[in-house]
């Protein structure tokens, strides 16, 4: 997930704006997204082709995840010594050799490595690309700048899932995941010509992320939005074969279902932040607990295609600006300690990725559908329950 607006911005140096660098960001912010969550889209035949089950393929979401909250945690130090352009091309190749891997692979485990790798570059580039797009630009353009980066990761989520669902039918599923590589290629030729040297800057000790926990309004903040981003994995990393099982959709009506609940996501992404500019709480509080309506509701009326469109464009509205809310709520509670938050913020979403996956899978595999959408709505609802608590606590806390 991406969690552009929570950096601190860093200073500025006295050079132009490089608003070819910012584009070519948005660029590796697509690929990455794409790459990130390509399995969903493709859960079935990848299963069939490597002989794993649906849940056991759901796990290559998880081990992503695993990875990239690894990194987030360790990036610092490393940060600390190199230029930022030399990481962000780093990141970017493994971006490249992760899709390589993963569309060749002969079989689950190195399938698996390809996964590991491609989290590597999650954890890695969201926990500095916002920072470094700051860098980019004087100051007043700085909300352009993140616009245009975020702007990759929502065209993602419109894209990525149809686009992939209906390739997987037409090249198979290994087409599908080496058709971002080129993509991924082209963000980093244009990375290396159009991002400035970017030398290291101070920054505060890895152990500060975890001191901000001891605040009570920081702490049940990231307990809520963890419990959110695990229940809507749980139910989301599972969703093809809920269609093709129980609503019985062929690829292209899952490809032109997959583009609804996208577009959705998209519009929902562009109206959310005029929302939260007096409603924060009120959004975060009430984003889950419609999830896990529609989570109950899919287990009552998902034979039928319409009333499942429906539910999933609701869903793709909420679910796809949720993250945006959580962005802003962790801005507005630490203005002074931003970037060790949002550092902490990826680790935390990152983990509750792997959890809801995880999670997820197991009961898919075990108990079926109904298993894993009533966990995913149970999950929800405690998110709820604890963003209440985070706004009780959070009320002395003074907005942007």
């Amino acid at each position: 997930m991406n969690p552009t607006i929570s950096v601190a911005c860093d200073s500025k140096s006295a050079a132009p704006a490089a608003w070819g660098a910012v584009l070519a960001m948005s660029l590796a912010a697509f690929a990455l997204v794409a790459s990130e969550f390509m399995p969903v889209s493709l859960l079935t035949p990848l299963a069939a082709d490597l002989r794993i089950t649906e849940g056991q393929a759901g796990q290559s979401i998880a081990i992503s995840g695993a990875f990239a909250l690894l990194t987030s945690l360790c990036l610092t130090s490393v940060v600390g010594r190199l230029d930022r352009k030399t990481l962000l091309l780093a990141l970017t190749g493994l971006m490249i050799a992760s899709g390589t891997v993963a569309a060749f692979a002969p079989n689950y485990p190195l399938f698996m490595v390809g996964r590991a790798l491609i989290g590597v570059a999650i954890g890695g580039f969201w926990s500095m690309s916002a920072a470094t797009a700051m860098r980019l630009v004087p100051t007043a353009d700085v909300p352009r700048a993140l616009a245009i980066l975020n702007g990759g990761n929502a065209l993602a989520t419109v894209i990525a899932a149809p686009a992939g669902s209906y390739l997987g039918g037409v090249i198979g599923w290994r087409g599908a995941f080496f058709c971002l590589v080129p993509v991924a290629t082209l963000a980093l030729a244009w990375l290396w010509f159009s991002l400035p040297a970017l030398r290291p800057e101070n920054r505060q000790a890895p152990a500060s992320m975890f001191a901000l926990l001891k605040r009570p309004a920081v702490c049940l903040g990231m307990a809520a939005a963890s419990l959110f981003f695990m229940g809507q994995f749980a139910l989301f990393t599972y969703l093809r074969p809920f269609l093709e099982t129980v609503t019985r959709v062929d690829v292209s009506t899952l490809s032109l279902m997959l583009l609804v609940l996208g577009v959705a996501g998209f519009i929902g992404t562009t109206l959310i932040g005029s929302v939260l500019k007096a409603r924060m709480y009120p959004v975060l509080i009430a984003i889950p607990l419609i999830m896990a309506a529609i989570a109950a509701a899919l287990l009552v009326v998902g034979q039928s295609v319409a009333a499942t469109t429906v539910l999933l464009a609701i869903w793709g509205l909420v679910a796809t600006a949720a993250p945006v809310g959580w962005w802003t709520w962790l801005a507005r509670t630490l203005p002074r300690d931003a970037e060790a938050g949002g550092g902490l913020m990826v680790a935390v979403v990152q983990l509750a990725i792997m959890l809801g996956a995880t999670g997820g899978g197991l009961l898919f595999d075990a108990s079926g559908h109904g298993a894993t959408f009533g966990f995913s709505a149970a999950v929800l609802v405690a998110a709820s329950l604890l963003a209440l608590l985070a706004a009780r606590a959070g009320r002395v806390v003074q907005p942007l």
